[in-house]
């Protein structure tokens, strides 16, 4: 008897505990597969987000000399190290008319796009420090002839604003008139338009600006007191596209308040663990692919990952912001030229 039940006790306790390990088991295994199932969906998703163009075709070799690069020596031969060379990126913040979104934004009603913004991003060797350089997109300059997407070339343009080349080529025209005016060779080029931005600070729990005087702009309808704001999407869109409000209401005021935002982004990313907090992660990840055209060369999130994972000891402390020497322009004085040789010797520094 006492042999039977603890057979049989044993043997239903043993029973029991096999059902439920299994069907524990079976749940692992199908969150497990799910999960998998999600990343991969959430991988194709953001990478199919991207858009890019492939501007070294487009412009052949008629460009300034790419910077030759020796490999380090500590690279290992079974390795992928994270790439260490200096670069160059046309960074242009876009107008854009096209979605719902943008146009409630700002982007206006209409068909195309401006390049609202440009800036010429250079990393340094051994990606430790970076100097961003605003080009005000009232720069008058020699526009270049550039390959048109539906076969032969835009004519050349003299006394252009700088603006101008993405209206009429686009990315491939933006990136040519910017080797033209500077010598250098943009390795890399990164597009973001109105909703892009307004998301990216979103995502990231918004951004820390300090304003040194009073705004009260009624194009940009942004209107703050000076001193410490934090701002979420649209009030940093907003700031960025300030000009009227501020100073003499040239662009060039309106840069000084961008540069003040691109280091607030690099603070708000250094203070904001993302590998630890996997949904904000991907909350950036895709308000920054969303709204992002790329050469072909960054076109796919690994090669993203790569070029952010290379950065990621830059802050806001080792990253200088300066303006293109400029003056005003002989021909119209609401229109600014190069400033030579000052603005040469600017450029001649970033090759």
């Amino acid at each position: 008897m006492t042999g039977r039940d603890e057979n049989g006790d044993d043997g239903r306790r043993t029973g029991g505990r096999s059902r439920a390990l299994k069907t524990a088991g079976l749940v692992l295994a199908g969150a497990l597969v799910l999960g998998v199932g999600a990343a991969g969906w959430g991988y194709w998703q953001l990478n199919a987000n991207i858009k890019s163009v492939d501007i070294n075709n487009a412009l052949g070799d008629d460009r300034p000399a790419k910077a030759v690069t020796t490999p380090s020596p500590s690279a290992s031969a079974t390795a992928s190290p994270l790439p260490t060379e200096a670069l160059n990126i046309l960074v242009l913040g876009s107008d854009s008319r096209s979605g719902e979104e943008n146009q409630q934004l700002g982007g206006g009603s209409g068909g195309g796009a401006r390049s609202d913004t440009a800036m010429v991003v250079h990393i340094d060797a051994g990606r430790t420090g970076a100097t961003v350089v605003s080009i005000p997109r009232d720069t008058l300059v020699t526009r270049p002839s550039c390959p048109r997407a539906s076969g032969g070339s835009t004519a050349v343009a003299y006394d252009s604003m700088f603006n101008s080349a993405y209206s009429v080529g686009g990315p491939v025209c933006a990136v040519k008139t910017a080797e033209s005016l500077t010598n250098v060779r943009m390795d890399h080029y990164i597009e973001i338009d109105f909703s892009g931005f307004a998301n990216l600070v979103d995502a990231l729990g918004g951004v820390t600006v300090t304003t040194d005087e009073d705004i009260d702009d009624d194009d940009s309808h942004l209107r703050l007191r000076a001193g410490t704001h934090h701002l979420d999407g649209r009030t940093a869109l907003a700031l960025a596209r300030t000009r009227h409000g501020i100073g003499d209401g040239s662009d060039l005021g309106r840069i000084g308040l961008q540069q003040k935002l691109v280091k607030a982004l690099l603070d708000q990313i250094s203070a904001t663990d993302l590998l630890t907090d996997p949904a904000r992660l991907y909350r950036v990840a895709d308000a920054v692919t969303g709204s992002l055209t790329t050469d072909t060369g960054l076109d796919s999130l690994s090669e993203l990952m790569s070029l952010g994972q290379s950065l990621k000891v830059l802050s806001s402390d080792t990253v200088r912001t300066v303006t293109m020497p400029v003056v005003t322009a002989p021909s119209d004085r609401n229109r600014v030229v190069a400033d030579e040789p000052e603005a040469s010797e600017l450029w001649r520094s970033l090759r």
